[in-house]
């Protein structure tokens, strides 16, 4: 019994615990698993522990802190959830357990929740708001895209593009459509367009699926790059049936990729034809000018204005001689008229004149100081000296 012993290899705890954690931990990595919550609590240091469990069977988890801070709602106890993560052994407890980087509701009921929670918190911030967004552009010269590169959106993505607007640069930027990591791609991937800028609008979506297989557009961290982005993005997610919380941010949305596809491209066809429609259409109207031009200028070449030039002044120079005519009639009897009136002032003058007064034989008395006008006798006093003024000339006199 010892000698069998001696034969193998014994393992110390520490020993064997070290190998099924290197077993079990190169395992099972980034797995997802389903189950039930139990014993959930949420740590003051910001953890969060809590069993998975089922019918059968069930399994520690534990959130770090780190990861907790993206999580879309807080979990609770009976609650039913799907998680990702890593298997990892606690040497020290003896136990495995999963530690969770994501977590999701799982059936549609708890995700419809979760998208409305999300879509009003949004909708609060303004992040919905029309003011915000972006008029896309009409003559594109490149176009981003961010979806999977072997989904048959990017095919039909990239052949209506190349039917519609063959001229146009499509760039592609790979991304995880689904799955771990799929919105931080999504949203990487807009950040990384913008950071570049050679790109005139994004096309951002995937092809149909599950409520889940589309829920990485319904993640805020895509929602937030989207409502950053300086470029216009036009969101295209599944089908016509289907809306994400991207639709609700982008610039635009899309029924379909390759609706979005016809909305991001203009028709160079349709283009080609109204630049065709649009030359005729102008040298049309510029014959038709040049048409009437011509006649005017026949009309005018054949008016009897300019066949005698002088015939454009005889009536003005017929209507400036009778108004000459006029004006001297008037004038010549106006004056006729204020000759009689002068006359007649003159006459008025005349016999008022005092001089005229003097010839009749009278004579004006005025003191010799100052010439003033005597008119009454009564005025005069002894010694005073006056002059008397005759027509024929004046004598200066002094009362005694």
């Amino acid at each position: 019994m010892d000698s069998e012993l001696q034969l193998e290899k014994i393992h110390s705890v520490t020993e064997i615990t070290g190998e099924i954690k290197a077993t079990l931990e190169a395992e099972y990595q980034s797995i997802w698993v389903e189950g039930e919550i139990s014993n959930y609590l949420h740590h003051s240091s910001g953890h969060r522990y809590f069993t998975l469990k089922d019918a059968g069977a069930q399994i520690k988890a534990v959130i770090w802190r780190f990861s907790a801070q993206g999580l879309q709602f807080e979990p609770k106890d009976g609650l039913k959830v799907r998680v990702f993560g890593d298997i990892t052994l606690y040497e020290k407890g003896g136990y495995y357990q999963i530690r969770v980087t994501r977590i999701l509701p799982v059936g549609k009921g708890s995700l419809e929740e979760q998208f409305q929670k999300l879509k009003e918190k949004l909708a609060s911030e303004g992040l919905f708001s029309e003011d915000h967004k972006q008029p896309i552009p009409a003559y594109p010269s490149a176009i981003g895209i961010i979806s999977s590169p072997t989904g048959a959106a990017i095919r039909d993505i990239i052949n209506i593009c190349l039917r519609r607007a063959p001229t146009v640069r499509l760039i592609l930027r790979p991304a995880r459509v689904q799955g771990e990591g799929a919105a931080q791609d999504i949203a990487q991937a807009i950040e990384e367009f913008n950071r570049w800028g050679e790109v005139d609008v994004l096309i951002v979506g995937r092809g149909g699926g599950s409520l889940e297989d589309l829920w990485a557009f319904n993640e805020e961290i895509v929602a937030r790059a989207i409502y950053q982005s300086q470029i216009p993005i036009i969101s295209a997610v599944g089908h016509e049936i289907d809306f994400s919380i991207a639709d609700f941010v982008a610039d635009l949305r899309a029924a379909t990729p390759s609706a979005a596809a016809e909305l991001a491209t203009y028709d160079a066809q349709t283009v080609i034809s109204f630049i065709g429609d649009s030359r005729t259409r102008l040298t049309r109207a510029l014959a038709h000018n040049i048409e009437m031009r011509r006649q005017l200028l026949d009309r005018l070449i054949g008016a009897r204005v300019l066949l005698s030039p002088a015939a454009l002044l005889e009536r003005p120079s017929q209507r400036l001689d009778d108004s000459m005519t006029r004006m001297k009639n008037i004038a010549e009897l106006l004056l006729l008229k204020n000759r009689g009136v002068l006359t007649l002032l003159e006459h008025k003058l005349g016999v008022l004149s005092p001089d005229n007064v003097l010839k009749r034989g009278y004579a004006v008395v005025q003191r010799r100081e100052g010439l003033t006008l005597v008119r009454r006798a009564a005025e005069l006093s002894d010694k005073d000296r006056i002059e008397i003024k005759f027509a024929d000339g004046s004598k200066p006199a002094t009362i005694e």
